[in-house]
């Protein structure tokens, strides 16, 4: 659960190979439908190019369920392959990267289309302004109204969110913490309350 680099804006890079022009796009992608959503968005976008070849590391750079590549008709291995590669390569999270091939009626081999679409993908991460994500985990916390203050001057301190609250005899409240600092928050909330409140964790 540490935190990790992901991309602050949208980035293209276009170039031509023996007449094909290969347009690689990189987007900002939560998940793995957020990322099927940005490769149907540039199919739609670029209608008539022949290939529509992508890769993804939909979540953290080291949660392996979270990828995912497609050749899209081009030979397999060529394409899809060496695009996750050099995602893998760059240690960033939620990532797509979609490389659109307009054929210019030259072949380029195995080869020559491995370098192509590897490529295209490292000359758009160099282009790529990213930011540091910090993931989140929730919990719920039980307090009575008279440390309600306290709770949100502390969340406020560590960066952490009230997401719901619910008030009755006492205040619920569904609350999303840094993940590498619920050690700190949860020992500063028994000190501040002199034990009366604590974290629980949500499944």
């Amino acid at each position: 659960m540490k935190p990790y680099l992901i991309p602050a804006a949208s980035v293209s890079f276009t170039e031509e190979i023996k007449k094909s022009r290969f347009i690689t796009l990189l987007e900002h992608t939560d998940g793995v439908n957020e990322a099927k959503l940005f490769i149907q968005s540039i199919k739609e976008q670029y209608p008539d190019a022949r290939h529509h070849c992508w890769a993804f590391v939909a979540g953290a750079p080291d949660d392996s369920r979270q990828l995912g590549f497609s050749d899209d008709g081009e030979p397999t291995g060529t394409a899809g392959k060496p695009m996750l590669a050099q995602l893998l390569g760059s240690s960033l999270g939620e990532i797509t990267a979609v490389s659109v091939r307009y054929f210019g009626g030259i072949k380029l081999g195995t080869g020559g289309l491995v370098k192509a679409y590897g490529n295209g993908v490292q000359q758009a991460l160099k282009l790529l302004e990213t930011k540091y994500k910090v993931p989140q985990k929730l919990f719920q916390l039980k307090c009575a109204y008279s440390h309600i203050s306290m709770v949100e001057q502390l969340l406020q301190q560590f960066s952490g969110q009230i997401i719901a609250s619910d008030y009755a005899e006492n205040v619920t409240l569904q609350v999303s913490l840094p993940a590498t600092l619920v050690g700190e928050i949860g020992d500063k909330l028994r000190d501040l309350s002199r034990g009366a409140l604590s974290l629980i964790s949500k499944p």
